[in-house]
Order: C-alpha cells, then structure tokens, then sequence
C-alpha cells in the first residue's frame, strides 16, 4: 500500500545493510520514520513498545527476530533462547507463536552453515504469505460490500475498530482489504473510524492509511458506533482479530464485543476478517485466552502535537487516580455474522472453520 504515494510493506529485511526495516508505527500519524532493528532485542523491543502491532506483522517481526537472532550468534541455544524471548514479548496474538514454531520447526536439523539462509528464505515466505492471504481476504469480503452496494445503489458505509489495516499485516490489512479492493473497483464506500482508545490506533493508523489511499472516512470517539446503527447509517462492521478460536470466538482490541453487541441488536451484519495463521486451534474456552494487560499510562496519557508542531505527551487524569488497561476482549460466535479468511467466507462455528480448512 502506499504513503505519499510510494509504496510499501510494514516490513522488509535490507540486503545491502543486512537490517530489518520497519515503519516505527509509534511515530504516526505525525511522524513517518523507517526504522532499523539489528538484534533480536530489537525485534523483541519493536513487538513490546509497539512500533510493529497487529497480529500478522507481529508474526512476521517473531519470524525476522530469529533471523536476527543467527546473524548475532549462529549457536543453537542462544537461537532457542531467543525464540523463547520472542515468545513472550506479547501474549495474546497468537501469530506470534506460530510465526516462532514454524521458524524452529524449518530450522530443526538443518546445518549450521545453511541457518542463516533457510532462516531467512523462510521469515520472506512467512511474509509474502501473509500479503497473499490479505489479498485473498479482499477479495472474498469484496463480494459482501458488492452485495450492499447491488441494494442500496448508494455508498456503503462500514464501521471498523482499532487498526486492522495494512500496517497490522505485511500488506493490503484483513479487515481493510475488502474495502481497498471495494474502492479499486470503483465501489463508494464511507468508513466510520473508531478512535480505539486507549492507544488510538483506528485515529492514528486506520484513517492514516485510508487518508493515503483517497478513502472516504470519519474517526468517531469509540461510543458513537451505537447510535450511529440505530440511525442505520452503518451497513456493515468489520473487524480483525489477534486470535480466533476454533469455536469461532474471537479475540481482539478492546471494544470490539461492545460493538459487536451493538450490531446484533440493530441487525448490522458484525464480520471478521483473519488469514488463517491467526486461528487458535488448541484452546477450546475463550476464558483460556491470554489477555494481555499493558500499562496503566497508556489510559492516562495522550501524546499529540502541540502549538509548536512538537509531539508531547500530557497527563489526563488526576494524579492520584488508578487505571485499568485491558487491551482486548472476546466476542462470542453467536455475535459474528461471518469470519472471511484467505480460503472464503464462513460461519463463526467449529463446523464453519472445519468446511474451509481440512
């Protein structure tokens, strides 16, 4: 996708330098800075303080981690070691063990003087993967908007939450693809932006993209999505997710169940968009997901431009306050109208999921 009209990936590994490059997602909107990640710490760091998010691109960082990893010390353990660490950088994405697990599994016998280079051919396919999944899930979400757009012959307007756009992915996004691919095709389409506090990633990233890519859009504060169904100015939802379950429970940034609930009582059409890397096919309870808890000053304070141009971060409660900072929720499949992966679309059940993945 592109920014100033230039295109590009979240993520890429530099040849010539033999870095990792990454856009420092911690920096936007205001900023636009690629940054280098040289050690294993980096990329740990990178998926810690967010300057990669989103549940593909974690995996994709996981997997250039290790690559790193063998660049700085070609010894097994310290290899194993790291992906322990990589591991447990962010608990709730479960791209991020499986990017690690397939890593270790491609490296398992192999010679040490081939690591290196299976290493990386394999965190490039993981990646390259990862766009033709996205791309895939455009184009089986593009029927559903197309859908929409037969009846109303007007604009479709679609509500999203939190950032699950091309800068959560390698490329193109899962639940922004279709609406990259509705737009291409010539299809109006309005998005509803939620701001996604606490870290405002749908304000900052989600009307970002869609900004460089000439979409219609408008940020809403996170409790306006309610009203605005009612109205019946939302024709669909759609949504990514850092985990769903092989029930079809889905896991993701914090409000989504809310807005989910919403939908199911206006009748809104609540879809999930996810490449099949980030489907969790061992836990079976959702209230055996990992919720990640971050910290506290994520609530309390917002950074933004101040009179001078200059990025600053402020204080926004009272001192003495305490916050709570739970970074997502789950969404129960009888509220999801449909999950749309690389393979099609299907219903949010252990039988929608078995129909398209074997």
């Amino acid at each position: 996708m592109k920014i100033e009209g230039k295109e590009y990936r979240t993520i890429w590994f530099d040849e010539k330098n033999q870095v990792v490059k990454i856009i420092d997602q911690t920096k936007l909107p205001h900023q636009f800075i690629i940054k280098d990640l040289k050690t294993v710490k980096d990329a740990i760091n990178a998926i810690k303080v967010m300057e990669v998010r989103g549940a593909p691109l974690i995996g994709g960082t996981a997997a250039y981690g290790i690559v790193l990893a063998i660049m700085e010390k070609n010894d097994l353990s310290f290899i194993k070691k790291s992906s322990e660490d990589l591991a447990q950088s962010r608990p709730t994405a479960i791209n991020l063990k499986w990017a690690i697990d397939r890593m270790m599994k491609k490296l398992s016998g192999v010679n040490n003087n081939e690591l290196l280079k299976v290493a990386l051919d394999e965190a490039k396919a993981i990646c390259d993967e990862d766009v033709k999944f996205c791309e895939n899930i455009g184009l089986n979400g593009l029927k559903i908007i197309e859908e929409i757009y037969k009846k109303k012959k007007d604009k479709v307007n679609i509500l999203t939450h939190c950032n699950a756009g091309w800068l959560a992915t390698i490329n193109w996004g899962t639940a922004t693809s279709p609406i990259y691919h509705a737009h291409k095709k010539g299809i109006p389409v309005n998005v509803w932006v939620d701001e996604t506090r606490p870290r405002n990633q749908g304000a900052n990233l989600t009307s970002y993209e869609l900004n460089e890519e000439k979409i219609p859009n408008t940020i809403i504060a996170d409790n306006t999505g309610g009203i605005l169904m009612q109205r019946g100015e939302v024709d669909m939802c759609i949504v990514g997710t850092d985990r769903t379950l092989s029930t079809g429970d889905v896991c993701n940034k914090i409000g989504t169940y809310l807005k989910a609930l919403a939908a199911h009582d206006n009748n809104v059409p609540f879809y999930v968009a996810l490449p099949s890397s980030t489907i969790d096919w061992d836990i079976k309870d959702f209230k055996d997901i990992p919720i990640e808890e971050r910290n506290s000053e994520e609530l309390s304070h917002v950074e933004g431009l101040d009179k001078n141009n200059k990025v600053t971060k402020v204080l926004i409660y009272p001192k003495k306050s305490k916050a709570m900072n739970l970074a997502f929720d789950v969404t129960p499949a009888k509220y999801v109208t449909g999950l749309i992966t690389e393979k099609g679309v299907c219903e949010a059940s252990s039988e929608g999921l078995k129909s398209l993945f074997k």
